[in-house]
């Protein structure tokens, strides 16, 4: 090269952190973060998940405390699963005002104010006796419309008890319209959506199916989550959830999906969340836990990975150990 041209070197921006910082394409702050949380009926302490480590079943009084250490860390949101004393084939703890859900979003709502928003999982298979996410018929199979009905009713129960969103992740054709449509008639109309509407027939829920105990007791969930070969599908989901009402989409899971949700940031204007699912987070832990990686620098370059592919909200277990390194 001839010595009249200056030499380009991009290891100069690289030299120091505060170089490094300072160039960073990517940024990750706290209230980017959301923390799924699990409250379980009729338990008086909380159970570790063994699947999970660091990750509880909470009582109330114990949800209430780690969601204002959430909030405390600067936590974006907080999103509420349940886990009823008593299943039934309707789920119909899901849609009760006394159910455990209903009762924790009373007390998050009235603790944390706008220090964080708060949240709900709105599905029905951590509430049957079968596990699967709607209506199940005599031959086994899930029956659409009949679970819309269920899903309209839990969402008015979940908005009037204090969730600021929903989130729908059953995958129902027309969830988000019927969702909507309850809302809007019960005086909810402020009531957000969050469409899960790409979410995949991942291997990666087994830890999670633990923590909500909802692990189907037979057949499994790939006549309505998408399959993993497909890709183009993913976009006329989040298009449908869009004309039927939806103000943010979701892509689950978020790691082995990074294509799918550079894809969706890339095709829609409003906000797309990614979740960083059960099972990413116990491999993770898992070699963590054997020496085998670095968990803090792993955990970390794991959710700018997400980031850095377009999502704007980043679901993830580690919410509030991360938002405390971040602050």
């Amino acid at each position: 090269m001839s010595a009249q041209f200056p030499v380009a070197r991009p290891r100069r921006l690289r030299r120091t952190p505060a170089l490094r910082r300072m160039v960073a394409e990517t940024r990750l702050a706290p209230a980017d973060l959301v923390l799924p949380m699990f409250v379980k009926e009729g338990i008086a302490e909380p159970q570790p998940v063994a699947s999970m480590p660091g990750v509880f079943q909470h009582t109330r009084d114990s949800l209430r405390k780690a969601a204002h250490e959430a909030a405390e860390a600067g936590v974006g949101g907080i999103i509420l699963f349940g886990i009823p004393a008593v299943k039934d084939g309707t789920g119909s703890a899901a849609d009760d005002p006394d159910g455990i859900v209903q009762l924790a979003l009373r007390d998050l709502a009235s603790d944390l104010g706008d220090a964080a928003v708060v949240m709900t999982d709105l599905c029905l298979d951590e509430y049957t006796d079968h596990g699967h996410c709607g209506i199940v018929t005599g031959a086994g199979e899930i029956e659409n419309d009949a679970t819309l009905e269920r899903y309209a009713s839990i969402a008015v129960a979940q908005a009037e008890a204090g969730s600021a969103v929903v989130g729908p992740s059953g995958m129902m054709d027309g969830q988000v319209a019927a969702i909507r449509r309850a809302l809007d008639t019960a005086g909810f109309a402020d009531t957000a959506i969050l469409g899960y509407s790409v979410k995949y027939a991942s291997a990666y829920y087994g830890p999670f199916r633990d923590a909500a105990e909802c692990a189907p007791q037979f057949g499994d969930r790939s006549t309505h989550q998408q399959d993993p070969a497909n890709a183009d599908e993913s976009l006329r989901e989040v298009f449908l959830d869009l004309d039927e009402g939806a103000d943010m989409v979701m892509v689950k899971p978020a790691g082995a999906y990074l294509d799918i949700v550079r894809r969706v940031r890339d095709a829609v204007d409003v906000p797309v969340a990614a979740y960083q699912v059960s099972g990413e987070y116990a491999m993770i832990e898992a070699a963590a836990e054997k020496g085998w990686i670095d968990r803090d620098r792993t955990i970390m370059e794991s959710l700018t990975s997400i980031r850095r592919a377009g999502a704007d909200i980043v679901l993830t277990y580690w919410a509030t150990e991360a938002a405390r390194r971040l602050s």
